[in-house]
C-alpha cells in the first residue's frame, strides 16, 4: 500500500510484502491513466464528428425534393407530355425498389467505397440530365428515364450509409440520431434553392448541376470521420445521459437551421445578400463540429476542475438512470448494433398477467365483431422478429403498408407535381418559394418525430398513434387545396403535407423496427417503401391524365400546358378521400398495437423497479 502524494513507505496489512513505490512509478500510472482518458475522449469526439458528417451528407442529398423546379424546363426540352414527365418522377422513386442493393454492397465492401459509389451515381444521373436540358446533348427519353433512375437509387445509398452510421455509433440512442439526421434530408431543397440564388437564379437548370456537384463534394468532406470510427464500446450510465442531452442541443441547432431557412430560403434579393444568406445556412450546418470540442472541454472539466464536487440528481434527465436495464436488454453483449433489440424477450416471456390484464382481455373477446377484427392476431409483442413470409402474412403490416401508401406517398407525390400545381394556378413566380415551404416544414416534421422519445417520461403514447396524428394534416390540407385556388390556400396547404409527411418519412423507420424487429428492418424497411414508387406511379399518372384532359397545346413545343383550377381539382378530392383511408389504416393499427406497447411500458416499469 502507497502514498499517491509521497514516496515514504507505509506499512503493509499483515501476511504482505513490503513493497517501495517510488514517483516514477506513480507518475507511468497516472499517465497511463490519463493516456487512456484522452483517448476514450477522442472515441467520442470521433462519434460526433461521425454524427455531423452523417447530418452533412443527409442535408445535400434530398436531391428528389427540388424535382418540381426545372421539372417544366425539362418537359419543355425534351418535348414530352405531363404523364410522360410523370414517369421521370416515378423513376427517381423507382430507385428506392432497388434500395436492398446498398446493404449487399455493405456485406462486401467498406462503408466508405458504398458512400462514392453513391455520390458517383448520382453525379452521372444528374450530370447526364443537366447536360440534356442546356442541350449540350441529346438523348431519347429511355434514356433520360434511366439516368433518374440512377439518381434515385443513388439517394437510396446515401440514406443506407447513414442509417448504418447511426446504428453503429449510437446503439442506445439510435431513435434519436435517426431522427435528427433524417430530418436534415427534408432541407435539401431550400438549400439547395439558395445556392441557386447565389449563383444564378434565371437558369434552373442549375438545380441539375448543384444535384451532381454537391453530394460528391459532401461525400469527401465527410470521408476522413467516416474512415476513424472509434471502436464500439457500451456506454455507461452517465454517457447515456450525456449523449442524449447533446441530442438536445442538436435538435436546438436543428430547429434554428429550420426557421433560417423557412424565412429566407425563398426570398428573392440581390445575388450578394442571397451569397450571404446562403453563407449563413452553411455556417448553420458547421456549428455542430463544436459539439467535439464541448465534449472536450466538459469532461476535462469535470476530470481536472470539477471532480472533488458530487452533484447528485439533475434538473433535465432525458433518459432516466432506471432505464437503462431495459437499454441493456435491447443491446446484446455481441455486437453494437446487430443484437439491438427493442424488448427484452426474457422479461416479456416472464411477466405474469395481472387479474386486471385478464379480464381486460376476457371483457375484449366477448365483444362485436369489429373488437374482433382488432384483436385478431395481434402483435403480442415489440420487438419480435418478422421474416419475409411471416411479415406479408402480417395483416398489421398491410394496415401500416396502405397508411404509409395513403399518407406520406401521397405527401411526396405533391412535391414532384408542385411546380405544375403552381403553373397552372397562375404562380409560376411563386415555385421556389413553394418548394422551400415543402422543404422546410418536411424539415420540422421530421424534427417532430423524436418528440415520443423526448416525453416519454411525463407522456407515454405508443407511436403508431402518433403516426395517426400525423397524417390527418394531410387530409385537411387536400381538401383545403380543392376547395380554394388562392395563393394563400395553397401555401397553407404545401406546409400542411410538408410537415406531416416529414414526420412519415422519419418515423416509419423507428415504427418498423418496432413492430417487426430490429434486425429485421433492413430487410422489412425497404419491402415498405415498395409503395413509394407503385404510389408515384399511380397518384401520379391519375394527376396527369386529369391535367391533360383540361390542358392546351403549347405555342413551341408539343408539350401540353393546363390553366387554372380544374387542372387538379379532381385530383386534391381524390388525394383527400384515399388519405382518409389512409388515416383510417393508422387508427386501426394503433388500435391493434397499442396492447404491445402498453406491455413493453410496463415491463419497463418493472425492469426500473426491480433495478431501483
Amino acid at each position: 500500500e502507497v502514498s499517491l502524494y509521497t514516496n515514504k513507505h507505509i506499512e503493509p496489512r499483515e501476511g504482505k510484502k513490503k513493497k517501495t513505490i517510488i514517483s516514477s512509478d506513480i507518475g507511468t500510472n497516472v499517465g497511463d491513466y490519463q493516456d487512456g482518458w484522452w483517448k476514450e475522449m477522442a472515441g467520442q469526439s470521433r462519434k460526433w464528428m461521425i454524427l455531423v458528417a452523417t447530418i452533412w451528407i443527409q442535408a445535400f442529398t434530398g436531391t428528389n425534393f427540388d424535382f418540381s423546379t426545372y421539372s417544366s424546363d425539362l418537359k419543355s426540352v425534351l418535348g414530352i407530355s405531363q404523364v410522360q414527365l410523370n414517369y421521370l418522377a416515378v423513376a427517381s422513386d423507382l430507385g428506392k425498389v432497388f434500395g436492398w442493393s446498398s446493404g449487399l454492397a455493405l456485406l462486401y465492401f467498406p462503408l466508405w467505397t458504398v458512400l462514392f459509389a453513391a455520390a458517383i451515381m448520382g453525379f452521372v444521373g444528374y450530370g447526364v440530365q443537366w447536360l440534356v436540358i442546356t442541350n449540350v446533348i441529346s438523348l431519347p427519353y429511355i434514356l433520360v428515364f434511366l439516368c433518374c433512375l440512377l439518381a434515385g437509387l443513388s439517394i437510396c445509398w446515401f440514406n443506407t450509409v447513414c442509417f448504418v452510421l447511426c446504428i453503429r455509433n449510437f446503439p442506445a440512442n439510435r431513435s434519436l440520431a435517426l431522427s435528427l439526421t433524417v430530418s436534415f434530408n427534408g432541407v435539401s431543397a431550400a438549400l439547395y434553392t439558395l445556392a441557386y440564388n447565389a449563383i444564378n437564379p434565371i437558369s434552373t437548370q442549375l438545380y441539375l448541376l448543384l444535384n451532381a456537384l454537391i453530394p460528391l463534394i459532401v461525400s469527401f468532406a465527410a470521408l476522413i470521420p467516416i474512415i476513424r470510427q472509434p471502436p464500439l464500446e457500451p456506454l455507461p450510465p452517465d454517457g447515456v445521459r450525456r449523449d442524449s442531452f447533446m441530442f438536445l442541443l442538436l435538435n436546438i441547432l436543428a430547429v434554428l437551421n429550420g426557421v433560417y431557412l423557412l424565412l429566407f430560403g425563398s426570398k428573392t434579393s440581390g445575388v450578394t445578400s442571397a451569397r450571404l444568406l446562403f453563407g449563413g445556412s452553411i455556417l448553420l450546418l458547421i456549428l455542430p463540429l463544436c459539439l467535439p470540442g464541448l465534449v472536450y472541454a466538459r469532461n476535462w472539466y469535470l476530470h481536472k476542475v470539477h471532480s472533488s464536487f458530487r452533484l447528485e440528481g439533475s434538473g433535465f434527465i432525458l433518459v432516466d438512470v432506471d432505464e437503462l436495464e431495459i437499454h441493456k436488454g435491447m443491446v446484446t453483449r455481441e455486437a453494437s448494433f446487430d443484437g439491438y433489440q427493442l424488448l427484452n424477450d426474457d422479461v416479456v416471456l416472464r411477466t405474469a398477467i395481472t387479474p386486471v390484464q385478464k379480464s381486460f382481455i376476457e371483457d375484449n373477446n366477448s365483444r362485436s365483431c369489429c373488437s374482433k377484427l382488432i384483436t385478431r392476431n395481434q402483435l403480442g409483442m415489440l420487438g419480435e422478429e418478422h421474416p419475409l413470409f411471416m411479415l406479408l402474412c402480417r395483416s398489421d403490416f398491410w394496415l401500416y403498408y396502405i397508411a404509409y401508401f395513403c399518407g406520406g406517398t401521397i405527401g411526396l407525390v405533391y412535391s414532384n407535381n408542385l411546380g405544375q400545381i403552381a403553373q397552372s394556378l397562375g404562380q409560376s413566380s411563386e415555385t421556389t418559394t413553394l418548394v422551400t415551404l415543402y422543404s422546410s416544414f418536411s424539415f420540422f416534421g421530421r424534427l417532430l418525430s423524436a418528440t415520443p422519445d423526448y416525453i416519454r417520461a411525463k407522456f407515454y403514447f405508443a407511436r403508431t398513434g402518433w403516426l395517426a396524428v400525423a397524417l390527418f394534416p394531410t387530409t385537411v390540407a387536400l381538401f383545403l387545396l380543392a376547395s380554394s385556388g388562392s395563393l394563400s390556400a395553397l401555401q397553407a396547404g404545401t406546409a400542411l403535407i410538408g410537415l406531416s409527411s416529414g414526420f412519415i418519412f422519419a418515423a416509419a423507420v423507428s415504427i418498423t423496427s418496432e413492430l417487426f424487429g430490429p434486425n429485421s428492418v433492413g430487410v422489412n424497411h425497404n419491402i415498405l417503401i415498395t409503395n413509394i414508387p407503385i404510389g408515384s406511379l399511380v397518384y401520379g399518372f391519375l394527376a396527369a391524365l386529369v391535367y391533360e384532359s383540361h390542358s392546351t397545346a403549347g405555342s413551341k413545343t408539343g408539350s401540353v400546358i393546363c390553366m387554372g383550377r380544374d387542372c387538379y381539382f379532381l385530383t386534391f378530392v381524390w388525394w383527400g378521400c384515399l388519405s382518409v383511408i389512409g388515416l383510417a389504416s393508422s387508427v386501426v393499427l394503433f388500435l391493434r398495437t397499442r396492447r404491445a406497447y402498453q406491455r413493453f411500458e410496463q415491463d419497463r416499469i418493472a425492469s426500473s423497479m426491480l433495478y431501483s
